[in-house]
């Protein structure tokens, strides 16, 4: 790696936030090509992880022209399977196709092989100008990935959910802050505008004072890789390295059940759909509240299906726990048994605001015409996920999703699943101390060990 010209680059995005406020001497157009930036202003991007939720957000990137995708790494070279029907081929090899085919038409250079492909995502780092990655690995990968970039002060856009303990999600907020990088998570609820109008109206009091939240989310184990008849161990297919994707997460024998995209339904590699989905429509609850650095102190579990911890998929497949905040507001949490996946905001005054992807629906109608005034309190306005994160990268201001955001509504995820591990039926929680009262044996599930060769620091 050119070390001077990553000192150049580095040197260069520290400073933008200064720069931005002198003028312009020479237009960045002189210098580059056309309407894009001149290579030197573009932060270089490397995707860490490439299969099913890549397919979205790199395309993102891709199309930001403040943006160069130079490299990917995954320890799967290629292989079909991917994708939340299969349809799709995951891998290195295709993430680094996606990307050449793109610059090749966006360039007009039909030969351009701008982007290089790599097993290790260590040696990745080691060999090439980054200034950011994208981490779309599975959730075990989330700490130690993002927390070795942190430290390298190369910035983070990482997916959802955080992570999967509370002890590795207070590791990477600790890291981003130490390390002054910016951390922008994959809840991209954040920078959609039914979310955002349902926290200004709640914020604002048009439901009077905010009593209740109701959530549902998906439940059961879902067949994504069209595999999960294949839980007994198989050789390990050519072209994967299996034993750089465990990773940190405990040993256990290759198996088609599990990779990819079913390692969701497995306590080593996640944590269900109770963090899966929790992580979304949690996060837009916690928002409301103005919850985005603390959480509830109590929750209680009132239905819970878990299989036996030896399963290949042992994560809960149906769910109801209550979270109570300080303040008296309770919000509920399900899942949907095939109704929408939504959230209903309930005040004292009798009015509602329901609200999931793609819609908002306000009891009574007539709600909708109170907009929100220039005075009153104002969401973090973000319309592009990405684009928040870059400019965030360049500005140095905080993006819609930060770390610690992100980290205290997965908590809430990971203590529903203590407590329904553990068979409890209620556990008290400290969020300022971030600990679990008078529960000695709950509270060593905050963490866990990391295998091998890996850490957390």
């Amino acid at each position: 790696m050119n070390k001077k010209a990553s000192f150049s680059r580095r040197k260069f995005l520290a400073a933008s936030a200064t720069a931005l406020a002198m003028p312009t001497i020479i237009p960045s157009s002189a210098l580059g090509m056309g309407h894009k930036p001149a290579p030197s202003n573009r932060i270089n991007v490397a995707c860490l992880g490439f299969g099913t939720i890549a397919y979205t957000t790199v395309p993102n990137f891709l199309n930001n022209d403040g943006v160069q995708v130079i490299a990917m790494a995954d320890p799967n070279r290629y292989s079909g399977s991917y994708g939340y029907q299969g349809e799709k081929v995951g891998g290195r090899l295709a993430g680094m196709q996606m990307v050449n085919e793109h610059y090749a038409k966006d360039t007009g250079l039909p030969n351009y092989r701008g982007c290089r492909a790599y097993e290790d995502f260590r040696e990745l780092l080691d060999n090439e100008d980054v200034d950011a990655v994208n981490i779309s690995t599975p959730d075990h990968w989330h700490a130690v990935m993002a927390i070795y970039c942190a430290k390298k002060k190369i910035h983070v856009y990482g997916q959802k959910p955080l992570a999967v303990t509370i002890a590795e999600g207070r590791a990477m907020a600790k890291a981003v802050a130490k390390n002054k990088i910016t951390f922008q998570t994959g809840s991209q609820q954040r920078s959609e505008s039914q979310f955002r109008e349902a926290v200004e109206f709640v914020r604002n009091g048009r439901i009077g004072n905010l009593k209740k939240i109701s959530i549902r989310i998906p439940g059961g184990h879902s067949n994504w890789n069209q595999m999960a008849d294949r839980k007994a161990p198989e050789p390990i297919p050519e072209g994967l390295n299996y034993d750089l994707w465990e990773g940190p997460a405990p040993h256990r024998e290759y198996a088609p059940a599990i990779l990819p995209l079913n390692w969701r339904h497995n306590f080593d590699y996640s944590g269900g759909m109770i963090t899966d989905w929790g992580a979304h429509h949690i996060d837009i609850a916690q928002w409301s509240m103005g919850m985005d650095k603390s959480g509830p102190t109590r929750i209680d579990i009132h239905e819970a299906e878990i299989p036996p911890s030896t399963d290949l998929y042992n994560t809960s497949t149906k769910f109801s726990f209550t979270c109570t905040y300080e303040n008296g507001v309770q919000m509920s949490v399900r899942d949907n048994r095939g109704e929408p996946n939504d959230i209903t905001f309930e005040g004292d005054n009798g009015k509602k605001i329901m609200v999931q992807r793609g819609s908002i629906t306000m009891d009574p109608v007539d709600l909708r015409r109170e907009r929100i005034q220039d005075d009153e309190w104002r969401a973090y306005r973000s319309t592009d996920h990405v684009g928040n994160f870059v400019d965030c990268i360049k500005s140095g201001e905080e993006p819609v999703a930060p770390v610690e955001t992100a980290h205290r509504t997965i908590s809430i995820s990971h203590l529903a699943n203590i407590a329904i591990r553990l068979g409890r039926k209620s556990l008290r929680w400290d969020p300022k101390k971030e600990r679990i009262l008078d529960d000695a044996e709950a509270n060593e599930y905050l963490t866990r060990p990391i295998r091998g060769k890996w850490k957390l620091r």
